[in-house]
């Protein structure tokens, strides 16, 4: 049994504040958990079911770790029906934007957490190594945004700053997702670049459009005012990685 003090710690993670604090997040899930012991993020507390850890002894020899029931992993967990493993874990740096990247995203004021999770997601599918989203969107250690993720934050570098200043020190051309420009379906893409997705009300403000080197455009064939901005990044990323 773990104490009331315990149970209070892990769940003042969910508050980004306290994240900040400790410099420590919540990681939940089997399959992301087991992802995450081969990774090098540093997990400080292991929290799990006893025929969990039986299941993966050999993975958790060196982690500190403490064995729960079911009814303390719920009073841990942002989720309304936990699964078998929850582990604290320490912030990571990001890794340095390389000249091998020929594509970083990056995300103007992305506000939902969600969104940023599954964005990450789909940059990790499609071998996108970074994320640069600007002051004032979400935060990438929001346990909804590392749900969202399904492990793939653990391959996906997010970095936090200035769009336009991390294009001109990767050397990686600005491309800008707008509702005018150049018709991803017809024009000529670029074969690299840094692809600016705006905040789901508002798109990219006028100073980073002003810095584009290329305004892409989704072609729109029915009556809907806008896309979802994960969906976009989707569309996007596969036309310009094909």
């Amino acid at each position: 049994m773990i104490s009331k003090a315990a149970i209070r710690f892990v769940k003042s993670l969910q508050d980004k504040k306290q994240r900040q604090k400790y410099n420590q997040f919540i990681v939940e899930g089997e399959k992301s958990i087991t992802e995450l012991l081969k990774s090098q993020f540093r997990i400080v507390k292991l929290y799990a079911v006893q025929a969990w850890l039986e299941a993966n002894i050999l993975n958790i020899d060196k982690i500190d770790v403490d064995v729960v029931d079911s009814a303390e992993l719920k009073q841990m967990s942002s989720h309304q029906s936990p699964q078998n493993a929850l582990a604290v874990v320490e912030f990571k740096h990001p890794e340095s934007i390389s000249s091998e990247d020929k594509f970083v995203i990056g995300l103007d004021e992305i506000q939902d957490p969600g969104n940023l999770g599954t964005i990450i997601r789909i940059a990790d599918w499609y071998g996108i190594k970074h994320i640069v989203c600007s002051k004032g969107s979400t935060d990438l250690y929001n346990p909804k945004c590392i749900n969202s993720t399904m492990g793939s934050f653990l391959r996906v570098n997010v970095h936090y700053g200035d769009i336009v200043e991390y294009s001109k020190s990767a050397k990686l051309p600005l491309m800008v997702a707008v509702l005018y420009g150049v018709n991803i379906h017809q024009g000529a893409l670029p074969k690299k670049g840094l692809l600016v997705i705006g905040n789901e009300g508002h798109g990219v403000k006028n100073d980073i459009i002003q810095q584009a080197a290329h305004l892409l455009t989704i072609p729109r064939f029915g009556e809907a005012e806008s896309l979802n901005a994960a969906v976009s990044t989707a569309i996007l990323l596969d036309n310009l990685v094909r």
